[in-house]
């Protein structure tokens, strides 16, 4: 029989995700080890590998469809040897179980009981349209007999009276039944308004997808649904005002929203900054660049290293909240804010005040690489006890972040720019950077906040301790 490709479990937590792409199309061959589709989880986009030689047979699950259950059959792989038949006989096995579910859940509506009459009145036919009213009715049982033996060959299953062929039928009536279209298709033709009846299917076995429905846009030739979007049919329509472009979420997206929306709502955030003078920093940053580029450092990594040894002064602020304690973290282990199109991700230095700044650099320049590319595996930013968002590159002076949660402070930065300073009784310029910390007030309190920051400024402005 057909190998069974499974949607695969990419993380522990993982029970759907969303099938991207396929790298590989139906009747070619593949090779175990090689790369035959894209899988979309909650953080990251992963590639799914063939765990065995064959040829694609058959692809059950299409491109861009959303919330695919984890084990769920995505396609069939023929071994050596296997024909058209096997392939035909192992759809047939895999469809039979949704088929006999379908079944299961079929309305009790379809044939309701008739209303006995009163004594001495003639029961009242029911209302029927014209077509249908000079029907022989057909009894619920010997319909449904006939609805499974039309199913067994292939054949439209029939309703419950026969009708007579009608002389015509209007251009714009929807087939019977629910018109097969992926998850994402279905969705774009809801909030685009177009009736997704009048669109053919590219997909397996006439499916609907995502770029059958962008096709339909694009030429225009679709009708819209009664109190839909703007898309009329028919030449020289008179076209509605356009309508916004809704974007569907990604996995990621809507993580990014839960987890968020989860934080304000269950943490107490306060927050407490301090203005650090940077110039010693940059001045040693400089000096180290000169060294050779394995020395060459951004500011960031000295951030990275700063927040380690402050969580190690201050272990208070390496905490999680949990209903039964107090999480206390033995590693510093610090996650770190990286945007991308489409995302924010969080990959993780694990044990940060164990490495030096020019190795926190190159793993950062490689983590960063692999995040902006969806290349990063579950364990590289799953598990942080402390998150760190820097947007000064942006020019972005000062803000306030929403903690990471379990985690129970997360430190915002801002840019280096000069400014005027007081020192010793006289104005100067000093480079000055704005640091906010966030904390859970459940876990730190006013005091605990206060500390980690002083510590942290005291690392910052005096940097050679975070190259010793």
């Amino acid at each position: 029989m057909p190998i069974q490709i499974l949607m695969p479990a990419l993380s522990p937590t993982m029970s759907e995700g969303n099938l991207t792409k396929w790298l590989k199309r139906e009747g070619d061959e593949v090779r175990a080890g090689e790369v035959i589709a894209e899988i979309e989880t909650e953080k990251a986009t992963m590639e799914l590998e063939a765990a065995d030689d064959g040829k694609l047979g058959r692809i059950l699950v299409a491109d861009g469809t959303e919330g695919v259950k984890v084990n769920r059959v995505i396609a069939l792989l023929l071994e050596d040897g296997e024909t058209e038949s096997d392939l035909a006989e192992a759809v047939k096995g895999i469809e039979a179980p949704e088929a006999k579910a379908s079944e299961a859940e079929a309305p009790a509506k379809e044939a309701k009981a008739p209303v006995k009459p009163a004594a001495g009145k003639p029961a009242a036919p029911p209302a029927q349209p014209v077509a249908a009213q000079a029907a022989p009715a057909v009894s619920a049982p010997a319909a449904q007999t006939a609805r499974q033996a039309a199913r067994a060959v292939g054949r439209p299953r029939p309703a419950l009276s026969v009708v007579p062929p009608a002389p015509a039928l209007a251009p714009a009536a929807a087939p019977a039944g629910r018109v097969p279209a992926s998850p994402l298709a279905r969705r774009m033709a809801r909030d685009a308004g177009v009736d997704l009846t009048l669109i053919k299917g590219t997909g397996p076995r006439g499916r609907i997808v995502k770029a059958d429905v962008e096709a339909a846009l694009a030429g225009g030739g679709v009708s819209a649904v009664p109190g839909g979007g703007g898309i009329l049919a028919g030449a020289g329509a008179t076209f509605a005002p356009a309508a916004p472009t809704v974007v569907p979420h990604t996995a990621m997206r809507k993580v990014i929203a839960r987890r968020m929306a989860e934080s304000m709502n269950t943490a107490p955030h306060f927050y407490v900054t301090v203005d650090c003078d940077i110039d010693e920093l940059l001045k040693i940053r400089k000096e180290l660049k000169q060294m050779g580029e394995d020395y060459t450092v951004s500011v960031n990594d000295f951030l990275i290293r700063a927040a380690a040894l402050a969580l190690l002064k201050v272990p208070e602020a390496n905490t999680a909240w949990s209903d039964e304690g107090v999480i206390q973290y033995d590693a510093a282990d610090v996650a770190v804010a990286v945007a991308f199109d489409g995302g924010l991700i969080t990959p993780i230095v694990r044990a940060a005040d164990k490495k030096g700044v020019a190795v926190i650099s190159r793993e950062m320049k490689d983590l960063a690489a692999r995040a902006r590319g969806n290349k990063l595996a579950p364990e590289e930013y799953q598990g942080g006890t402390f998150t760190l968002s820097n947007l000064g590159m942006f020019g972005v002076r000062e803000f306030t972040a929403i903690i990471n949660p379990p985690q129970a402070c997360i430190l915002a930065v801002g840019a280096g720019e000069q400014r005027p300073v007081v020192i010793d009784g006289d104005l100067a310029i000093a480079t000055m950077m704005s640091a906010t910390l966030s904390c859970d007030h459940r876990v730190v309190d006013g005091v605990i906040g206060a500390r980690f920051m002083a510590a942290f400024k005291t690392l910052i402005e005096h940097p050679v301790r975070l190259v010793l």
